[in-house]
């Protein structure tokens, strides 16, 4: 990356982000002086694996902190609920940069053939990108502007750009070969030059090290792996970037907030899924070349009548998206996952007009003797949806809705009970006024080991 390049990325990074990063800056700026019940942002624990192997509840009992993360997120306001258990924090483990611990490496599922990897962060890592990431993502989708262009968690804008691309022509949809694993951190870097605060945040929280299977342990020169809390979010932001620069090439002047509001409803950014004007594919996808990322040509369709976006695939604006088994067949009562998966690509057949297959589908599932009624989309049975209706075979004494007979899912959270300062400490971080979802929470936490169901009467509604 040459000098202009940078200076153009910085400018770029400015225009688009400017207000969203000041104030985020300023945010950070504060945190350290506050107490932990009036703290902003403020961290949580999510339900998955951590490269420490804290699970559940006793993430909420961690026992490992980093000296780069204390600088910025001290424990006396992240790790206890209150100044006068100060004397826990003997307890906790204080790592200097060469001894943090790296992400581990794994793999889950993703298609039949091919699993996807990603990388587990280490519990005290993960707990501060969590912070940064939701006060992040809410800037972005409350912005004027740039909620326009960039979303985290509704990909329907792009499913229907990608419908208008098809139909017109005038829009294309790009995909990214690995995109994740292609933004440097040197990126990420000169995005946030000009908001020293927020840099430092960023950088305290990110793992510095990976742990690869058969390799050993590696530095990181990318940002992140998938797997940190901040990975989806810093890579839409950084396409955004590129993706602007390329426009501003292609129109041969420097890009006005006039133009900005002109390409509405015209560029859009979900993750490494992007919809641009088909008169600025080859600047843009240059502009993604030069900077080391890899434009799928397998994915990416600007010519013809064919567009691809967020699993949604049209041709002259009809859907003709395909539906992809995932799961063999269930062989009888008590295959579980492959039980759910069926019920999923039945009802997805059925959808997409394919009744025969679907009728075929149910007859395999009658011949097995596997309950499988009609029921509503709405209904926890797992069954199959239907125009025509749903079965009844009683009515609920007290709610007076219909019930059948079917499976429903029966997953249990693991054991994981909490007590103490980590109990006090899961209340003091828990958002909102309404108390927890599930009165057994201190009892049992995370995702669950194994998927189960029952057979039981449910509402087919």
């Amino acid at each position: 990356m040459s000098e202009v390049e940078k200076i153009d990325f910085v400018q770029m990074s400015s225009f688009l982000w400017h207000d969203i990063l000041k104030t985020l800056d300023r945010k950070i700026e504060g945190v350290s002086s506050s107490n932990l019940s009036d703290q902003y942002p403020l961290p949580r624990h999510g339900p998955g694996s951590t490269a420490d192997r804290l699970l559940g509840n006793k993430k909420y009992e961690q026992s490992e902190w980093t000296e780069r993360l204390e600088y910025i997120f001290p424990m006396g306001e992240y790790l206890i609920p209150s100044s006068r258990y100060f004397e826990n924090l003997d307890q906790v483990n204080m790592l200097d940069p060469g001894k943090e611990r790296p992400v581990k490496v794994t793999l889950v599922p993703k298609t039949l053939k091919t699993p996807r990897i990603i990388a587990m962060e280490p519990t005290c890592m993960m707990y501060t990108q969590q912070a940064i990431m939701k006060i992040l993502v809410d800037e972005i989708e409350h912005h004027d502007n740039m909620s326009n262009f960039v979303g985290f968690d509704d990909q329907i804008p792009n499913q229907v750009l990608a419908r208008i691309g098809s139909s017109n022509g005038t829009l294309a949809t790009l995909d990214l070969s690995e995109a994740s694993d292609s933004v440097s951190n040197q990126y990420v870097r000169l995005m946030m030059t000009r908001y020293p605060h927020l840099a430092e945040a960023i950088d305290a929280c990110r793992s510095r090290k990976t742990d690869v299977p058969h390799y050993g342990v590696k530095r990181l020169a990318k940002f992140a792996s998938m797997g940190s809390a901040l990975c989806f979010p810093i890579e839409a932001m950084t396409f955004a970037v590129l993706i602007f620069m390329g426009i501003q090439d292609g129109l041969k002047r420097p890009l006005t907030q006039k133009d900005m509001k002109s390409l509405r409803g015209q560029v859009r950014i979900y993750g490494d899924d992007i919809i641009i004007p088909v008169s600025f594919v080859q600047p843009v996808v240059s502009r993604l070349e030069t900077f080391g990322f890899l434009v799928n040509a397998g994915k990416s369709f600007w010519t013809g009548r064919f567009r691809e976006s967020c699993g949604k695939e049209f041709y002259a604006s009809d859907d003709v998206s395909i539906v992809r088994v995932r799961q063999d067949l269930p062989a009888r009562r008590g295959f579980v996952p492959e039980i759910v998966s069926l019920s999923s690509l039945r009802n997805q057949f059925y959808l997409n007009g394919m009744w025969q297959t679907a009728r075929w589908l149910d007859k395999w599932m009658e011949d097995r003797n596997i309950p499988f009624p009609a029921v509503l989309p709405t209904s926890p049975v797992y069954g199959r949806w239907s125009f025509l209706g749903y079965d009844q075979e009683k009515m609920h004494h007290d709610l007076h809705i219909p019930l059948v007979r079917g499976y429903v899912d029966s997953s249990k959270a693991p054991k994981s009970n909490l007590d103490g300062l980590g109990a006090m400490l899961k209340w003091f971080l828990k958002e909102g006024e309404e108390p927890f979802a599930d009165k057994n929470h201190l009892e049992r936490a995370g995702r669950p080991k194994t998927s189960d169901i029952i057979l039981r009467f449910a509402s087919a509604i």
